[in-house]
């Protein structure tokens, strides 16, 4: 499980990382965070569609959302569940 950070270099390691029916949990700022404070930065905000990116052909999206959420802070984020039944990463 992962939330509140992002260092890209590290996608291929946690799915890697992964055994047979290992699920990741991913939630991180989003684009569109940009206009409700910190981060702000685009090396530190997921692209749209970039976790689905991530995992297509070797994971199994059970859930996935973008959404801006709030109170009591608004903030833009993507969230992922996936499954590795779609054999190794």
């Amino acid at each position: 499980m992962v939330t509140n950070y992002l260092h890209r270099p590290l996608f291929p390691a946690i799915l890697a990382a992964l055994g047979p029916g290992g699920v990741p949990i991913y939630e991180t700022f989003a684009s569109g965070n940009e206009r409700f404070g910190r981060p702000a930065n685009p090396a530190f905000l997921l692209r749209r569609g970039e976790l689905l990116e991530v995992v297509r052909g070797r994971l199994r999206v059970v859930a996935y959302e973008d959404v801006i959420l709030g109170p009591p802070r608004r903030r833009a984020v993507q969230r992922i569940a996936a499954v590795n039944d779609l054999g190794s990463p």
